[in-house]
């Protein structure tokens, strides 16, 4: 099969005899050094003009250009069929839409994180094309005042008005329009924190980002592990906004120099019409240069409830991960950077061990999910109840099975160690980039080598990866060869396989992915690995062993579902430890 690269602008640029060779070579080099893109350099210097740039961009990219000094280019534009604000702020025009799609003209189709924040907002897959920035924005400078009446107050701006009397119904743009609002209360900030949140969790949101910025709140939800930004809020809202948060979160509301943490817990129906479900949220306040920071994490009940299966196991990782996890005794450590799933993966292991047989005991930092049937403590280290403590007081319960939220130091390892050699089957987290790191990391921080060997059973690294949406993903039929390579794809695995890509439907916001699911390195403690780890080995070489005895690394355990369709070639490279991979060169 062969791969056929996009051309160069400079390319296209002296095939239509707008530039020479000598020309192109010189911008690029005065566009490396001054970080601008070529094409900017080419229209500072008079060589091309915006319109020319424009042509060859739609050829480069494949789309269509619109001239909008024609009368057929301007027939063209629909500018009522999104929100004046969309329009201003992103500098693009609607020129129709059919099936679901809107057509936008842009005049950067290279912009990606444009082109998703634009099928986020208006939940639509996006079809484009190209014009020049000075047409586009001459165009929208005549529409003039029309443009504001284009912004509906339902769906365009929380409130873009200086009223500080914050007497008029602030209201944002909705992932889901039956999302309700209460203005019955005194305050209608009360309604507008209680929107943002129920809008945050019927789109899928992990977390709620309110970030000050000098002129405005920028509110930004994160998605499948990927920050979405929805419309700003006025400045004008901000204290009184977190006043409203901190009250719900059971803080201190005169606080503002220190960082608090509190829990929020609503019911929210996750389905319009669906029954309301108790979901907690964990909050964070953080003081920053333009007012306080504020994270509510999004706890689901049902997050970790998710089952083995679910978790995106391959059926041998599975079977051995089923098999290490009902062992009597030892250490099963779960390694990654935070947001990789860590908890949801132990959780899981805990939810198949929790039987009346069993006794489960937890020691946590915080506590964010609760189970029937398990004991779970959460550290205060305000009061000297730290992660040591609680397990000198675990071992006198007579556990079976012991969750010790992170090992961070020698005492902490030492206790987890001596449980695993004393009959208890011990679970926890180390923050490593990989399976054999776990190893080098557990005798840096002063765990005696032959206590690795003995008392590790298994170590397993993970990370989330984006799934591809079931309803709009399609075939590849040129994929990236820089990118094939770098995930060890071959021409032959290509042929054989079912290699997919994103494109964006109202299902999963235009983003092309729907949910989340864990690759996964499963290390067994086999008998070479035990005497590597003894010897003080490097991880090199712990690696080679583990591999030979049957280990899958990240790459290759992503390199599995790239080929069945699951997911796409720059999703895994982004977090299987590449060398040399770099998302920005990634069209």
């Amino acid at each position: 099969m062969v791969l056929k690269a996009r051309k160069k602008l400079g390319e296209i640029l002296v095939e239509a005899g707008v530039a020479t060779p000598d020309q192109i070579d010189a911008a690029g080099e005065t566009a490396a050094a001054t970080g601008k893109k070529i094409g900017e350099v080419l229209i500072e210097e008079g060589i091309a003009d915006e319109n020319q740039i424009a042509q060859s961009v739609a050829t480069q990219y494949g789309i269509d250009y619109v001239d909008l000094a024609s009368t057929e280019g301007l027939s063209s534009v629909d500018a009522e069929l999104i929100d004046g604000d969309i329009i201003r702020k992103h500098l693009v025009l609607p020129l129709g839409e059919s099936g679901g799609r809107i057509r936008l003209l842009v005049h950067d189709p290279s912009d990606l994180g444009l082109v998703d924040t634009l099928s986020f907002r208006l939940g639509r897959d996006i079809e484009l094309a190209v014009g020049s920035r000075g047409q586009i924005k001459s165009y929208i400078d005549d529409l003039g005042g029309n443009i504001e009446r284009m912004s509906s107050a339902e769906d365009s701006t929380i409130d873009k008005s200086d009223d500080r009397s914050v007497d008029r119904e602030q209201t944002i743009d909705s992932i889901d329009a039956s999302v309700d609002v209460d203005v019955d209360g005194d305050s209608k900030i009360v309604a507008l924190a209680n929107k943002i949140i129920k809008e945050a969790v019927r789109g899928r949101a992990s977390d709620i980002h309110f970030e000050p910025m000098v002129d405005r709140v920028r509110l930004r939800y994160r998605i499948d592990g990927v920050c979405h930004e929805r419309h700003d809020i006025t400045k004008s809202l901000q204290a009184s906004l977190l006043a409203r948060l901190k009250l719900m979160a059971g803080v201190n509301v005169a606080e503002r120099r220190i960082p608090q943490d509190g829990r929020i817990k609503m019911p929210i129906a996750e389905e319009s019409g669906g029954e309301p479900v108790d979901i907690d949220f964990r909050v964070s306040f953080c003081p920053a240069y333009h007012g306080e920071s504020v994270v509510l994490r999004v706890l689901r009940p049902d997050a970790v409830r998710i089952g083995l299966v679910n978790l995106g196991f391959e059926p041998d990782n599975l079977k051995t991960f089923e098999r290490i996890i009902q062992r009597p005794n030892g250490i099963f450590l779960v390694t990654g950077p935070t947001g990789s799933g860590k908890t949801t993966t132990l959780y899981s292991a805990l939810d198949t061990l929790n039987t009346p047989n069993r006794k489960i005991i937890t020691a946590e930092d915080p506590v964010e999910y609760n189970f029937t049937g398990i004991n779970q403590v959460q550290v205060r280290e305000s009061i000297g109840l730290n992660f040591t403590a609680i397990l000198r007081a675990m071992l006198r319960q007579a556990p079976n099975v012991i969750l010790i939220g992170e090992i961070r130091d020698r005492e902490v390892a030492d206790i987890a160690i001596q449980a695993s050699l004393t009959g208890h089957l011990v679970f926890s987290t180390l923050h490593t980039n990989d399976a054999p790191s776990a190893i080098t990391r557990l005798i840096d921080i002063g765990v005696k080598p032959f206590l690795v060997a003995s008392s590790i059973q298994a170590i397993m690294a993970q990370r989330l990866i984006r799934m591809l949406c079931p309803k709009c993903a399609k075939p590849d039929e040129n994929p990236d060869s820089k990118l094939l390579n770098l995930v060890n794809i071959s021409p032959e695995d290509v042929a054989a396989g079912n290699i997919r890509q994103a494109h964006g439907c109202p299902n999963c916001s235009g983003t092309g992915y729907r949910g989340r699911k864990a690759i996964f390195e499963l290390m067994r403690m086999n008998a070479e690995v035990r005497e590597l780890a003894f010897e003080r080995a490097q991880i090199s070489k712990i690696r080679e062993a583990a591999i030979r005895g049957g280990m899958r690394s990240l790459l290759e355990d992503g390199k599995v579902k790239i080929l069945r369709g699951d997911t796409t070639p720059d999703e895994v490279a982004r977090f299987a430890q590449i060398e040399g991979f770099n998302p920005n060169e990634i069209s």
